[in-house]
């Protein structure tokens, strides 16, 4: 079957304004679509990348988050001697009790005021969390009122700086450092030492126990020894996974959001394709009756004309991309599972790509389909009449 595609590519040229019209629509929805998608899967990655694998993490069994959760110092003192749990060179156990609260801080730019988590930890834990690393500054000095500060706190809140103070339950806490844990959730805390916090936010115990596992494999077998505990009352689950299941809710709000968006705003784009294809479908009324009249059948007229459709929505899908390529990396923060804002990166990933693509396809398909068979149904003899 012939098809008529050089007149097609030549009369995208000829007819640039509404060409470039249509392109613009699908092109706009494209890169929408992809920066919501970019932004839903930064909050995921970040906090995906918080935990490790091979280590798992103890909280109440049946709490949501690690703010709602409780672990007395006894159990967390049987959880950290136990056999599976892997030891340093010196025979010390890898395990991180900690303790999770929030406090209210004010956002440098926009003066807005948001929950920060506060973690009280033991020098173990940058042990356990072998990706967490002082930048600027020291560590703090167990048994004092200091605290190191997550890089994207230090750089989103207002009030931080080397050598300052912090004002946590009516007590001034110096910052000594900035810690960077590799873009992870982490990045968006501020810690100090477990055995000065958990008396002064008058807590009798912690939050969380992170384990260093000498055999991660074993993980599922540990919590269902724990949950046959009846005096423990702790659940286990992968430290990556865990904080994987605490994106769910907002990353999938987000993925719903971008859906919606991409639905109402492709239909939108849809009904613009399928407008300017019905007006060069009648502005070449003449054209395609000599296309017919030369020997080119109706489903090659159809086929054609569903094809220029398609490659108006492959360019506009592609400038798309480009358009939103620039918000790959951008700082954005999202509330997270203790009620505190994690703040995170976007990022553009190649799946996020094809769905724009794929999206940008769809739109072309539908939007030329219905101009392409009023094309295909021309008379000959109509459309010479009109030359």
């Amino acid at each position: 079957m012939a098809l008529p595609l050089s007149y097609n590519v030549r009369s995208l040229y000829v007819r640039g304004r509404v060409t470039l019209l249509a392109i613009s629509g699908i092109a706009l929805v494209v890169a929408v679509l992809i920066v919501l998608v970019a932004m839903a899967m930064g909050f995921r990655l970040a906090l995906a990348a918080t935990g490790s694998t091979d280590n798992a993490i103890v909280t109440q069994r049946g709490s949501t988050s690690e703010l709602t959760s409780g672990i007395s110092r006894d159990n967390a003192n049987v959880l950290t001697v136990d056999a599976r749990v892997r030891r340093d060179a010196n025979g010390k156990s890898l395990a991180s009790p900690e303790m999770v609260v929030v406090a209210s801080m004010t956002r440098r730019e926009d003066r807005a005021h948001v929950n920060v988590v506060i973690r009280g930890v033991t020098p173990q834990a940058f042990v356990v969390r072998n990706g967490v690393r002082v930048a600027e500054g020291r560590t703090f000095q167990p048994g004092l009122y200091e605290v190191i500060v997550g890089r994207k706190i230090f750089e989103r809140m207002d009030g931080m700086g080397l050598g300052r103070t912090l004002t946590l339950q009516r007590r001034a806490w110096t910052i000594v450092g900035v810690f960077d844990a590799n873009g992870s959730g982490f990045e968006s805390e501020i810690w100090g030492d477990a055995d000065v916090m958990v008396p002064a936010f008058n807590r009798g115990g912690y939050q969380s126990i992170t384990l260093a596992m000498q055999d991660p494999s074993a993980i599922r077998a540990f919590n269902e020894e724990l949950q046959r505990n009846p005096r423990m009352q702790v659940q286990a689950i992968q430290e990556r996974q865990y904080y994987e299941d605490q994106s769910g809710a907002v990353s999938g709000a987000l993925l719903a959001l971008a859906g919606f968006v991409a639905i109402v705003m492709g239909i939108g784009a849809v009904f613009g394709a399928m407008n300017t294809m019905y007006a060069i479908v009648a502005a070449r009324t003449r054209e395609i009756g000599t296309l017919r009249a030369l020997g080119f059948s109706r489903i090659a007229v159809l086929t054609a004309f569903v094809i220029e459709s398609t490659c108006l929505a492959i360019v506009g899908g592609a400038i798309g991309c480009l358009l939103a390529l620039p918000a790959n990396g951008i700082s954005s923060a999202a509330g997270g599972a203790n009620f505190a804002e994690v703040a995170f990166a976007f990022r553009i990933t190649s799946a996020a790509i094809v769905a724009g693509m794929v999206l940008a396809l769809l739109m072309g398909i539908a939007g030329g389909l219905l101009p392409a068979f009023r094309a295909a149904r021309v008379p000959i003899t109509a459309a010479l009449r009109e030359a």
